[in-house]
This record gives structure tokens, sequence and C-alpha cells, in this order.
């Protein structure tokens, strides 16, 4: 072999080793990183003197629901006041993580339980037996949690909020058994999911064309949604980009979900790096076609199966949302039977008001709906 060829190779193998070098740093330095970032304790509320706030409350816990072992955060700083039960949205995403970014005040007039439901984020375990993973046990999982609160905190009823997916078993959890609840709150609340999907992506495809985004327009006229199960591949590979792009996903300002809700979860301090992970794999793992809960919702019209609830009922929605569309919760909500029901219009807010528009929700859950009140309300 001749004396170049040599050196050449030499050089070649000397900057795949630097190459390779650098490379293990850059991952050594990133998983660094995550675990100081993942120390995975809540932190307590603090009084002005620089200590823990006396009876408040700042903890992560597990309890065995229906025989699982799920997780929640329950935060509050006097835990006299109302009891909130948090509903997330999925099936498989728990919520809590976001409000280290969006701050909500929750905690300052409810006893917030953040709880994670089963297959999920803290209730992530593949061993669950997947005869369980259906739309009823979930149901049947929010109602125990709730019983739990109710002992725990020797409170005969609490406030429900369910968020998207928490909102449609939220909502059934609230008809089967209304003695346990003040009322109901539905934020981006579902009505006919798959109707929703044709509206949002209508709504989808007449902005693209309006902001001559001609690359978007094409992959969504080669995918549309259909009025059958399962919805096409090819439409669920580009659902998110498409919903988040036009400012009608998680939040009207959030373009991404990769850095608007996957970075952002890495950086929560509360979870440890095996829940970080753990809040994705429970992600997958509960939209698995195993289990059929997207599915279920999808083909579920809670417009025809539930009609009436006997407490009070209010929902908030962001008039740019279509993850679940605003049109159709309004229609839903036209119809619904209840004795009392107000509906509020978010005018900068997307699929979460919450986490948007936080001082407004706070505001009608203090000065309507614990007062049972509909003051704030849009008008008709």
């Amino acid at each position: 072999m001749k004396t170049s060829s040599l050196i050449f190779i030499k050089k070649t193998g000397r900057i795949m080793l630097i190459t390779l070098s650098i490379l293990l740093t850059v991952i050594l330095m990133l998983v660094a990183t995550l675990w100081f970032l993942s120390p995975g304790k809540p932190q307590p509320f603090l009084g002005a003197n620089g200590k823990p706030l006396e009876g408040s409350i700042s903890e992560k816990i597990h309890v065995e629901i229906n025989g699982i072992d799920q997780g929640m955060f329950i935060q509050s700083k006097n835990i006299k006041n109302p009891v909130l039960l948090f509903v997330h949205g999925g099936p498989g995403m728990p919520e809590y993580w976001l409000t280290q970014q969006y701050p909500t005040g929750l905690e300052e007039f409810f006893t917030v339980v953040w709880w994670e439901q089963r297959g999920a984020g803290l209730s992530y375990d593949p061993d669950i037996p997947s005869k369980t993973m259906t739309v009823q046990q979930f149901v049947d999982d929010t109602l125990e949690v709730t019983r739990y609160l109710r002992r725990r905190f020797d409170q005969e009823k609490i406030y429900l909020l369910g968020h998207s997916w928490g909102s449609f078993i939220g909502i059934q959890a609230a008809a089967q058994a209304p003695e346990l609840f003040h009322a109901y709150i539905g934020m981006g609340q579902i009505a006919d999911q798959l109707q929703s999907e044709q509206l949002a992506y209508e709504f989808a495809l007449s902005y693209y064309k309006e902001i001559s985004d001609l690359q978007m327009v094409s992959k969504l006229e080669a995918a549309p949604p259909t009025m059958t199960v399962p919805l096409p591949a090819n439409y669920e590979a580009i659902r998110d980009a498409y919903m988040h792009t036009a400012g009608i996903g998680t939040t009207h300002e959030m373009n991404s979900v990769i850095t608007g809700i996957f970075l952002p979860s890495l950086s929560f301090r509360e979870y440890t790096l095996a829940e970080k992970m753990n809040l994705w794999r429970g992600k997958v793992y509960s939209r698995s076609s195993d289990f059929g809960l997207w599915e279920s919702m999808l083909t579920t019209d809670l417009i025809q199966q539930v009609t009436e609830l006997d407490i009070p009922v209010y929902f908030f929605h962001g008039q740019y949302d279509y993850t679940c569309a605003y049109p159709l919760a309004k229609a839903y909500f036209d119809q619904l039977q209840a004795p009392l029901k107000g509906f509020y219009t978010f005018e900068e807010s997307a699929h979460s008001p919450l986490f948007e528009e936080p001082e407004k929700t706070v505001n009608i859950l203090i000065q309507d709906v614990l007062i049972r009140k509909i003051s704030l309300a849009d008008k008709e």
C-alpha cells in the first residue's frame, strides 16, 4: 500500500475518533443536563418567612385506583379550599408539567388535583391489563379518584374540570354520578370528534390557501380525513403539524409540538428522568389501536349520548380551537340540558384557555362557578 494511502487512512481514523469523542461528550452533557433538570420533587409553597406555608400542600403521590397504582400532583396554598380535579387530555397526555411554562394560579383558590390517568405519565405501566383500557374504565377511575379526594379532604362534593379527551370521560362521569360534584367544567369540550376532524381540515385548507402555503395545501389535499375510523394514516401523520402551524392546536401561539410540548416537557423539574421518558411512552401506549381509546372517542357522538346533566355546567372554549372544534362545542352546549349552564368564549385562545388566558379562567371560576352564577358567560 502506498504511503499516501496509509497517511489518508490514519487521518480519517483520527477524524472519526475525534468526531465520536465529541459526539459522546455532547450526549453525556445532554444526559447530565436532563438529570440536573429532573430532581422529581414538587417545591413547597413558602410563606413570607421563607418557610413552608402553613396549611398548604404540594405533593406527588401514588394511590391505588381500581386495582392500578396511579399518580397525581396535588397543589394548594390552603387545603381547606374547594377541591378541583383536572382530568387531562390525550388519551395519555398529562398536563400538569405545562404549568411550569404556563402558571395557572389555581392553587390560590382551589386544592388542585392533577391526576395522571392509567397508562399515562406517573401511571404508566405496560403491564396494565389491556381489558381495562376502555372508556368506561376511565370513567370509573375518574369517579374513584373523586371518592378518594372526598374522603381525604373531607369534602362532600368536588369540582370536575375535563380538558379535551378529559372532557370526553369527564362529562360521562358527571352524568353517571352527579351527586359527587358541585359542577362540571368542560375545557376544549369534545362533542362529535369525527365531525370535528372534518371542520378542522376544512378550516386549515382554507387558511393555508389564503396565506399561499402551497406545500401544506398539497399535503392536506393528498390526505383528507374520512368519516370512518381509523382515520387515514397519512392524515394522522400531518394532523399535529397542520393544526399547530395554523394556530388551532394546543395553544394559538404554539406552532410546533416539538418546541412547544416535547422540549418543555424535558425541562419540567417535578418529574424524574425516568418519569419524563414515561410521559412519552405513556402517550404512545395509550393511543395504541389495541385499546381503541382514540377510535372510541372519534366514533362517539356525545351530543346524542349525554343529553343532560343534573349539575351546573360551564364550557370554556377558545375561539381558535379546532382540535375540538369550537362550533361543535357551542352547538352541544346549546342542546345540553342542565339546571344552570354558561358558555365562555376565550378570544385569544385555541385549545387550552387555562394555560393561554389563566387570569380570565380563574376570574370565571371565582365569580361564577364557585357561587353558581353565569354573570360572565357569553350573552346570547
